[in-house]
């Protein structure tokens, strides 16, 4: 058995805010939409760049249940990345810095409290 791909699926009780949220903070774009019997999305798979990240309504989820998924996402700038997730609602965790295995990292909080990290190789 060899794995062809793999991808997220982040779990909200406020879909149209958290997708809103990263297709503000990542340019990200909706490939595909599920909707339930009365029309409002119930998933929704997000492209990023080359990477897939999904999002399916569940009225249980919250922040409160503790990290059990993060995300990483490798960035050609974490600093603007950085400036971008704040910007559309993400909550600071670790301002960029330079790590000493050579990447700049930075961490936030989505909206529904994920953890994201973003990284690039440190420049020269």
């Amino acid at each position: 058995m060899a794995v062809q791909s793999l991808f997220p699926i982040l779990l909200t009780g406020d879909l149209p805010r958290l997708v809103a949220f990263y297709e503000a903070a990542m340019d990200a774009a909706v490939g595909y939409r599920f909707t339930d019997d009365s029309g409002a999305d119930a998933y929704v798979s997000l492209t990023i760049g080359a990477t897939t990240l999904a999002i399916g309504r569940d009225a249980a989820a919250s922040a409160a249940t503790g990290d059990r998924a993060a995300l990483w996402f490798y960035v050609d700038d974490v600093d603007a990345a950085f400036a971008r997730m704040i910007d559309a609602g993400a909550v600071t965790v670790q301002e960029p810095a330079d790590m000493p295995w050579g990447e700049r990292v930075a961490q936030v909080r989505d909206p529904d409290g994920t953890l994201v990290n973003l990284g690039a190789l440190a420049s020269a």
